[in-house]
């Protein structure tokens, strides 16, 4: 963690800042390695805090290497330690502080001026260390397992929130600590739907299915998505599939350093446009992912930013067709200095389930 504090002080100086306040648990969790689910990391040029109550004392201790462990109670609040500080410039997470919390610290902090981060911390955690990737790929290994279980307990008859309860049951047994998200389980029409979580709807010969599904492990996510067919896929249900895998392919073959997610966009989003289906692929081609299942950079026409080795990304074009049903795949990629590695095993072949 000190080479976390060392970097944490860094931007201190590159914002001219006094001291930088975190709590938003994907952040605090970064900086400390703290995994409880009250506490405050505060760094100064020469001091590093974690601010937790009674309840949370010993786990603080024992997580957070490298910082003073300082208790608050109804006697001693956040804002008396702050005060305890010369913080002229105190860096704050704007995109987590709710309306209540900087109006209490306006009114009782002490010559000290609130500063927004701009999401400096989501830049940090955006290039994944040696053991973030390997927490991430264990939790990818654990969501191909799932899915290759799923392959064989898909039966006629049973309902979307059979598979979903089943997925989360299987991911967890095998070491998962929780889902990435809800797991989106979309059957028949219903896999028009880009977030179409699972509903009590029965899977019918013919049903594309779309799993898009993820676990956590050691704090880190995963996310992946598959269609298949549940009996015979007919003309329009391959056409679709194989324009949204060349899609995919192809714009994951361009990942490499220097390139931004707006040119791996704009790939997929060609490929689909020139087969005549660019209005049915209505979202962006995919995120960064860690500690947060949707975090940067940017894989969409907002990503300027150039990929850079150590990060994470999702790849996953789709067509979504109201009233017939959609396919998406997704793979979360790690890019590498000459390229990058697919960390979702699972394949990507169209598979028709034997009824």
């Amino acid at each position: 963690m000190n080479k976390r504090i060392d970097n944490l002080r860094t931007l201190l100086k590159d914002k001219g800042l006094d001291g930088i306040l975190l709590y938003k648990p994907e952040n605090r969790r970064y900086a400390s390695g703290f995994t409880g689910s009250t506490g405050y990391v505060l760094i100064t040029k020469n001091d590093a805090k974690f601010i937790t109550d009674f309840r949370y004392l010993d786990q603080a201790s024992t997580q957070c290497n490298g910082y003073e462990i300082v208790e608050i109670n109804n006697q001693k609040t956040i804002t008396d330690v702050l005060n305890g500080f010369d913080l002229g410039k105190l860096g704050v997470e704007e995109d987590f502080m709710t309306y209540g919390q900087y109006s209490d610290f306006l009114n009782k902090l002490v010559k000290t001026e609130l500063t927004p981060l701009d999401g400096a911390l989501v830049d940090l955690r955006s290039v994944k260390t040696l053991d973030e990737v390997e927490y991430i790929e264990k939790a990818a290994s654990i969501a191909d397992e799932a899915f290759n279980h799923i392959l064989n307990f898909v039966k006629l008859g049973m309902s979307e929130l059979d598979i979903a309860l089943e997925l989360e049951f299987f991911m967890k047994k095998r070491g998962a600590n929780k889902l990435s998200f809800e797991s989106i389980i979309a059957s028949g029409k219903r896999s028009s739907l880009p977030h179409g979580v699972a509903t009590s709807k029965t899977i019918e010969a013919g049903d594309l299915i779309t799993l898009d599904f993820g676990c956590v492990y050691n704090g880190y996510c995963s996310d992946m998505t598959r269609t298949f067919v549940l009996g015979k896929a007919n003309n329009k249900q391959k056409e679709i599939y194989n324009i949204v895998l060349e899609a995919q392919k192809t714009s994951l073959e361009a990942v490499e350093p220097g390139v931004t997610g707006e040119e791996l966009d704009g790939i997929a989003r060609k490929i689909i446009s020139d087969k005549g289906y660019g209005q049915y692929f209505g979202h962006g081609l995919g995120h960064g992912v860690g500690l947060e299942v949707h975090e940067l950079p940017h894989i969409n026409v907002r990503g300027k930013v150039p990929m850079e080795s150590g990060m994470i990304i999702t790849i996953e074009p789709g067509i979504y067709i109201s009233d017939f049903g959609g396919v998406r795949i997704e793979d979360l990629v790690l890019v590498t200095d000459d390229g990058y590695r697919v960390l979702s095993k699972s394949t990507k072949d169209l598979i028709e389930l034997e009824i």
